[in-house]
């Protein structure tokens, strides 16, 4: 429901109730996780998908069931490998959904839905198994289930039969150097969901006309910029991207960054360069260990060149880095295409997401 708070509050205020259909347990492969939601009006007007497209009738059929007598409802598509592809999931897993009505009444939800299509953080619970209605949820212990979900802003079902719907404002990237390699990676990570920031020194370069995507150009020496920023404000999700081929500037700034607590630092750089580089940052008081966290060159062997070639090559390379796959094409893999169908997903994300569900009729 969060991820589509954009879209559904001005459906809301308008005092139209809408029903909205949330994934609540994914077996095998699904197009989406658990959490995917879409929300359908009395008109039959739908806002998101569970499926990519797979079992969407379905689903606005049962969200009208839940608009025309306001009960919230369950339902299965796809328990076996026939029913999955007759439903519609040519993936062949299944999915388990649960249909709830909204209202611009409905004070939880609509402050959740404000916090979410504002980037920040929030998490709300939904308890299937009495009157559904959202409710808020703050912070607790990491340790229990809800806690987990409420600091890791997780959505999943719990083993009490909770529904945590949460939202993470966008991932950070930081992009150091503003020529057309920094242009590219800025407008193919902004489409990709972070929320860019671009910082060099020169006040010609950075300009709001040269990135329209960026949430933040700054004219700033970037190695005190980064040391200028909040470690509140930075986590494993936030990137740090060196391009501006200088290295009285590339030096201090990767050297600076990699004390960051970010999840990902790289720069770009002809292995000549990479090697001089390192022997400078080592003189710096780099350590060998600090270093090897250092994704240089940066980028994965896609065989492109042009700056928006190079950006998907950063981008695929962060993206591989925060969820540890492989960077190999899927079909010389095995197993799942997805981390949250393996066997070791996430202890508690696993058992969450085994509680029984009824299925409607």
């Amino acid at each position: 429901m969060l991820e589509i708070a954009r879209d559904l509050l001005p459906v809301l205020s308008t005092d139209e109730p809408v029903a909205v259909v949330t994934v609540t347990r994914v077996a095998r492969s699904a197009p989406r996780g658990v959490g995917a939601s879409m929300a359908v009006t009395r008109d039959a007007r739908v806002i998101g998908s569970i499926s990519g497209g797979c079992v969407e009738s379905e689903a606005v059929a049962l969200a009208l069931a839940v608009l025309a007598d306001g009960q919230g409802r369950t339902a299965g598509f796809g328990f076996s490998d026939d029913a999955a592809h007759a439903a519609g999931l040519a993936c062949g897993g299944s999915v388990e959904v649960f249909a709830y009505r909204i209202g611009s009444t409905d004070a939880a939800a609509r402050a959740a839905l404000e916090a979410a299509a504002a980037d920040e953080a929030v998490t709300i619970a939904l308890d299937l198994a009495a009157d559904p209605r959202l409710r808020a949820v703050a912070a607790g212990d990491p340790a229990d289930a809800l806690g987990h979900a409420v600091a890791y802003r997780e959505s999943l079902l719990l083993p009490d039969g909770t529904l945590v719907l949460s939202h993470a404002p966008r991932p950070r990237l930081i992009i150091v150097g503003a020529g057309e390699h920094a242009a590219a990676l800025c407008r193919v990570g902004a489409t990709a969901g972070f929320a860019v920031t671009v910082c060099d020194v020169w006040q010609t370069m950075a300009t709001r006309e040269r990135f329209p995507d960026a949430v933040e150009v700054v004219v700033a020496l970037p190695h005190e910029y980064l040391g200028s920023l909040e470690q509140s404000a930075l986590d494993a999700r936030t990137a740090v991207c060196v391009l501006t081929h200088d290295e009285r500037i590339d030096v201090p700034a990767i050297a600076t960054a990699l004390r960051l607590p970010v999840g990902f630092v790289g720069a770009m750089g002809a292995r000549p360069t990479v090697a001089h580089r390192a022997a400078l940052l080592r003189d710096a008081g780099v350590d060998d260990v600090t270093l090897a966290r250092l994704h240089s060159p940066l980028g994965l062997d896609l065989g492109g060149a042009s700056p928006l070639e190079s950006a998907v090559s950063v981008l695929a390379e962060i993206v591989a880095a925060q969820h540890g796959g492989s960077g190999l094409p899927l079909r010389e893999r095995e197993g799942p295409l997805h981390s949250r169908d393996a066997a070791g997903a996430p202890e508690l994300d696993a058992a969450a997401s085994c509680t029984p569900i009824r299925t409607a009729p």
